[in-house]
């Protein structure tokens, strides 16, 4: 658990202040990508599945449906996010670093909200369980607050505890599929002629999310092998944002006109840094 928290919630600050040192990333970029993940996919997108999932689509009875609607929905949610934030920055922001440190805002605060705080909350409840303590917090409560508190440390006691860990290295491929599909978005937007490159990123988006949704809808049942191939496709994902990155640097820096002093540092584009 301590191990998992350190990375869901320590792995994101870490990044941003490496990458800002080695490429001389901005805030604001960051805080959009934090602003367009909490607004596009836990806002907006979970209010369509308010309307969809249950009522629409039940996965227990259309599992292959719930599936194919997770993955797009996620997919256009998220990368819809990416592209207009990065229409807004591409204004004032140059070089790679802006997607960098988008990728950091986006992914990092996935982290945190998503696993880093459910995580925290385990740890806690751990060491209150081991220590004797719990009794502090129990006696407290009455009704359903007990009987909530009383069913997550059940919950707790019978997990494996290698899934605590699973949860945390999960979090690192997420934060590499992350980056990629940042990478991918910010040529969409700053590239010439590449817009091709936003749908391309939806339908990859959605490629990955496939293991989660069928373990959603009860049809990949193995954790660790959904994790697994979580990791191949963070993999595959770093090695396609390489490829774009070197293969389209040199154009965006000339479309661009960036100039030495205006915004980043275009260095980083010509190849270095992914």
């Amino acid at each position: 658990m301590s191990v998992s928290v350190v990375i869901t919630i320590g792995l994101p600050i870490a990044l941003f202040l490496i990458f800002r040192k080695k490429l001389n990333l901005k805030v604001l970029p960051m805080l959009f990508g934090i602003f367009g993940f909490v607004l596009f996919a836990l806002v907006l997108e979970s209010m369509v599945h308010s309307l969809v999932i249950g009522k629409i689509i039940i996965k227990e009875n259309t599992p292959v449906l719930f599936i194919v609607y997770a993955i797009f929905m996620a997919g256009i949610f998220e990368e819809s996010a990416r592209f207009i934030s990065f229409k807004i920055l591409k204004q004032k922001f140059k070089g790679i670093g802006t997607a960098l440190s988008y990728g950091v805002g986006h992914g990092g605060i996935e982290s945190i909200l998503v696993a880093g705080v459910s995580l925290l909350f385990a740890l806690v409840m751990g060491i209150m369980v081991n220590t004797g303590s719990v009794n502090l917090i129990t006696d407290k409560l009455t009704g359903s607050s007990l009987t909530f508190i009383n069913s997550e440390l059940s919950q707790l006691s019978s997990t494996p505890s290698y899934l605590f860990l699973i949860s945390g290295l999960e979090r690192i491929s997420a934060m590499a599929i992350q980056f990629s599909l940042s990478v991918l978005v910010f040529y969409a937007v700053y590239g010439k002629d590449k817009f091709w490159l936003y749908p391309l990123a939806i339908i990859l988006h959605a490629i990955i999310d496939i293991p989660a949704a069928a373990g959603q809808a009860g049809i990949l049942k193995s954790i660790p092998v959904i994790e697994a191939l979580v990791l191949i496709c963070a993999v595959l994902m770093l090695i396609f944002a390489r490829y774009v990155h070197r293969s389209f640097a040199v154009d965006l820096v000339g479309d661009l006109k960036v100039e030495s002093g205006a915004g980043e540092d275009p260095a980083p584009d010509k190849g270095a840094g992914l």
